[in-house]
């Protein structure tokens, strides 16, 4: 009996349960589709030099840490479902049904519904999966087709997790039906938003802030006294001392408060605040972009405090803002009496006040989410890019063998081996070999040798015949020195003011074989690899084969290219073998290192997929979660909202001006924190990507930062109107009468 009469009310109450089949259904098929390549039925024809093991297991563990955070978000839709049933449980209390058995029957319900969404978003997720499929095979350089197959451990894997969290969540559900008093759940939507007090989180929030401020201004007065000098430019002079003079008014802002607290109240103190946030987050954001461009001598420690104040100045500005919009609006109605009384303005502010009032914490937590999920839609291909372009440049070669002098200290040490045992090994596996170059970097003065200051390496030297054998292999076109010049090869990462500050003051160079004057080509950019370079250098000269003879040669490298691609077993051995005859650290403190490009390959793909389809995982997730949480909170209160509109009617106001209230309502609903969220976003995506700049202009280029940023807002505006929309028309059907 009592299954019948479950399947009867979810057959009857099926529009009702509408949003919890969507939302569920779309957490299953973002789950499905994400986890599907890590089946062990999925075989992708990535080719033999990859190893697909280390993406799958890591693509598991990122995934299933991500989707903990769908247990909040089938609570709330849970709680949603029941808060619209009330009026209805109570009825069938009052009929003589037991509380308990009504739990259990909501219990029933909610989980047939889950199951229909497990279904729905496993059948969507064999779709959606096609996606995930041809992003990892564009990512490994592959054609795509399309295949649909249904993978029984993700399936499998996908119905435990899901069946728990409705299990789970809903013995939380069934406790609070037995709980909750009949009289309770009679008047459930005719119940009085609370008025508003005093609230203790933005008051620890002000408290937190202060003492930031407090940090700040102390690490404000240790850089001016340290690094401050008067020939500074004007910026620059700005930067210092307003990271003193703005954290320090804050401060002083606050101790004012609690002498005048009772004449200026909360809000002031809190609104006070809130601009010298936004004051100080100016100020601290400019520290990194000031170290770049005038070249302050500042350490990359100071960069990451400076952006962890900025973080902190944008949290309580969020804070702040959300916590004061609703005083905002009251204090606007209340000096404006012509837009107070204008048309239906006092039942609009009324309706805005009342729920910002007591849903402050929430849409605070919205605001931050959204920033977070902004965040991990514009980092991804920010650092996934970065990284695959830097994989360009360190797996130019097949092979790259390579030595570091740095912990040698007797000259007899220096390594000067030709590393005999990777020529056996190819010969022995039939691997052909296109290129090989083996050649020694020198130092231009023999008494450098012992300079060994981090950032302070003495320049490295290579031969003019090695460094055209080198552009031969990668086929760039040879370069040509007369007896007494040099030139300089650069990384990509170099900028180019550095560049040519360098070249300004080294016109000539001397060394152990005589002075060396700059060529009329002063620099090659063209990427030759990354092991090339001495420790802590950007910048390798190019001397004449005559000069490099009576140099001291302080590295041995050897770089190879072959015919086909080493697969991914052979690539492993090789790599043990070498470790094993040279290790990275030796008695005569020689460093060796190999690298094979089949393995940086294999390592750096696998990793930036993960990173990037978690990422997206995470901000699609996250997006998802506050979308439905803000239209969640409007929808809640469903049969409140009826009986306000209806005295509307009742006063004659028409349907044409009630839709407009309905949609002036949800734009400030949903605009608020989206317009915050949008704000607070692009100012730490700007400190972001100043930060990493000059890898962004090597690896990646703005052009397609730009392109990529563009798709990233066209998804956002995507999701915004469909549950935009979506709500309007939920919240219009149940104000009808």
């Amino acid at each position: 009996m009592y299954a019948k009469l479950v399947l009867r009310n979810a057959e009857r109450s099926v529009k009702d349960y509408l949003i919890y089949i969507v939302t569920m259904t779309i957490c299953v098929t973002l789950f499905y589709s994400f986890l599907s390549i890590t089946s062990r039925y999925y075989q992708p024809d990535i080719g033999s030099e990859y190893d697909f093991t280390m993406l799958s297991d890591g693509m598991k563990m990122a995934i299933c840490a991500v989707t903990l955070v769908l247990l909040f978000l089938i609570r709330f839709v849970n709680n949603y479902m029941l808060r619209r049933r009330q009026k209805e449980f109570a009825i069938q209390a009052v009929m003589g049904m037991e509380q308990r058995t009504i739990g259990n029957l909501f219990f029933a319900e909610t989980f047939v519904m889950g199951m229909i969404s497990i279904v729905a978003g496993i059948f969507l997720g064999v779709f959606c999966s096609q996606f995930m499929t041809a992003m990892l095979l564009t990512s490994y350089g592959k054609g795509y087709e399309l295949s649909w197959t249904l993978f029984p451990d993700t399936v499998l894997l996908t119905v435990c997790f899901f069946i728990i969290s409705f299990i789970a969540v809903g013995m939380f559900s069934t406790r609070t039906i037995q709980k909750t008093r009949i009289i309770d759940m009679l008047a459930a939507d005719r119940r009085n938003d609370p008025e508003l007090k005093r609230s203790r989180w933005i008051v620890a929030a002000a408290v937190l802030f202060d003492l930031f401020t407090i940090w700040m201004a102390v690490t404000g007065v240790q850089k001016v006294w340290f690094y401050y000098d008067s020939r500074f430019a004007l910026p620059v002079k700005v930067m210092f001392w307003g990271n003193i003079i703005l954290p320090a008014s804050a401060l002083l802002w606050s101790l004012w408060w609690l002498i005048r607290k009772k004449k200026y109240g909360i809000s002031k103190w809190i609104l006070g605040l809130l601009i010298c946030s936004a004051l100080n987050a100016c100020t601290a954001a400019s520290v990194p972009a000031f170290i770049n461009q005038y070249y302050l001598a500042m350490g990359a420690g100071m960069i990451n405090q400076y952006l962890l104040f900025v973080l902190a100045d944008l949290i309580f500005f969020i804070c702040s803002l959300i916590y004061l919009a609703g005083s905002f609006i009251a204090a606007w109605k209340e000096k404006s009496p012509e837009h107070r009384y204008k048309g239906e303005n006092l039942f609009f502010f009324g309706q805005i006040t009342s729920k910002l009032n007591t849903t402050s914490k929430t849409m605070t937590l919205i605001c931050a989410t959204l920033v977070l999920a902004i965040f991990l839609f514009i980092a991804a291909p920010i650092l996934t890019g970065w990284a695959s372009g830097y994989l360009d440049i360190r797996s130019m070669y097949d092979v790259q063998i390579f030595s570091r002098y740095n912990n040698v200290y007797d000259e007899k040490n220096l390594p000067g081996d030709d590393y005999g045992i990777v020529t056996d090994y190819l010969a022995d596996h039939g691997i052909q070999i296109d290129y090989d170059c083996t050649f020694n970097l020198y130092l231009p003065k023999k008494d450098d040798f012992h300079n060994r200051f981090k950032y302070d390496f003495p320049v490295a030297a290579i031969s003019l015949s090695d460094y055209n054998t080198i552009r031969e292999m990668l086929g760039y076109e040879p370069v040509s020195l007369s007896e007494n010049e040099f030139t300089t090869q650069w990384k990509a990462i170099a900028a180019g003011e550095e560049r040519d500050s360098f070249l300004a003051e080294h016109t000539s160079v001397m060394t152990d074989a005589g002075e060396l004057t700059l060529s009329g080509q002063p620099y090659y950019e063209e990427a030759i690899g990354e092991t090339v370079y001495n420790s802590y250098t950007d910048v390798l000269y190019v001397f004449p084969d005559s000069v490099c003879e009576k140099l001291l040669p302080v590295m041995r490298n050897r770089y190879i290219t072959v015919s086909e691609s080493i697969s991914y077993e052979n690539a492993r051995k090789l790599e043990q073998a070498f470790s094993d005859e040279y290790p990275e650290d030796t008695d005569t403190g020689v460093s060796y290192g190999i690298r094979l490009r089949t393995l940086q390959i294999n390592s750096t793909k696998a990793g930036n997929f993960v990173l990037q389809a978690s990422m997206l995982y995470g901000a699609v997730v996250l997006m998802v979660i506050c979308l439905t949480v803000l239209s969640l909170q409007q929808l809640l209160d469903a049969g409140k909202y009826k009986y306000r509109f209806g005295v509307l009617r009742k006063l004659g106001v028409e349907e044409e001006k009630i839709g407009r209230l309905v949609l002036k309502q949800l734009g400030v609903w949903f605009g608020l924190p989206i317009l915050v969220a949008v704000i607070v976003a692009a100012v730490v995506i700007a400190c972001f990507i100043q930060a990493v700049s000059a890898e962004i202009s090597a690896y990646i280029g703005f052009g397609a930062l730009m392109l990529q940023m563009g798709m990233v807002a066209g998804i956002l505006a995507l999701l915004l109107i469909c549950y935009f929309i979506s709500t309007w028309i939920l919240f219009k059907r149940s104000i009808k009468p």
